[in-house]
């Protein structure tokens, strides 16, 4: 059984003391906290606007701490650059803006030595940022499938009833689903489920 991720507690700057940002990162970080969340806000996105690049570079001056910068703008891609080169440690966006971007986004935040992270508003079905999650893999399910119509294409992680649908309409017919089957209260109605999907997107294509 895999370990379970460790808990990681962010208390978020724009509640602290903005006079005195760096001496309340360090009493953060003292306090027990794992990582800095700073929200950056640009007036358009969401009404409030906050701080950028410059404060995250004059406080990265001050702390080694993990600043998960989470970004509520309209535009994500212009900030990139600015915040890697500020020192942010992870990159956080919201899928409603990068629908039509989001893989060159995610590869030119990794690019620049930032961790990427989704994030959406309460109002955006979770399904939205599915894809996201094994996009690269799925390139590669497509490209084997053109190529090779009655292939055995297996897909192994993370796959169950929500996600299921990514694998199966890219090409994959061999689907490895262990807790979602094994942890499920009728696993053979998971087993069911994700037959029907890779069932169903074959006869579509």
């Amino acid at each position: 059984m895999a370990a379970a991720a460790a808990a990681k507690i962010a208390p978020s700057m724009l509640s602290s003391d903005f006079a005195n940002l760096a001496a309340e990162a360090d009493r953060m970080v003292r306090l027990g906290a794992d990582w800095l969340h700073m929200d950056i806000m640009d007036g358009h996105f969401v009404p409030n606007l906050t701080i950028g690049a410059p404060v995250i570079q004059s406080l990265r001056k001050h702390t080694k701490a993990y600043l998960d910068c989470h970004l509520m703008v309209t535009n994500p891609s212009d900030y990139v650059e600015p915040l890697a080169k500020a020192g942010a440690s992870g990159f956080t966006f919201h899928i409603e803006v990068s629908r039509d971007n989001w893989q060159e986004l995610i590869q030119s935040i990794k690019a620049k030595g930032m961790r990427p992270g989704v994030s959406l508003r309460p109002g955006t079905p979770v399904e939205e940022v599915f894809p996201l999650f094994m996009p690269e893999m799925m390139e590669k399910v497509r490209a084997l499938r053109k190529k090779y119509p009655s292939l055995d294409i297996e897909v192994d992680g993370g796959l169950g009833p929500s996600t299921i649908d990514v694998a199966a309409s890219a090409g994959a017919n061999c689907i490895v689903a262990g807790s979602s089957i094994f942890g499920a209260a009728e696993p053979g109605e998971v087993i069911s489920a994700l037959r029907k999907s890779v069932e169903g997107s074959q006869n579509k294509s």
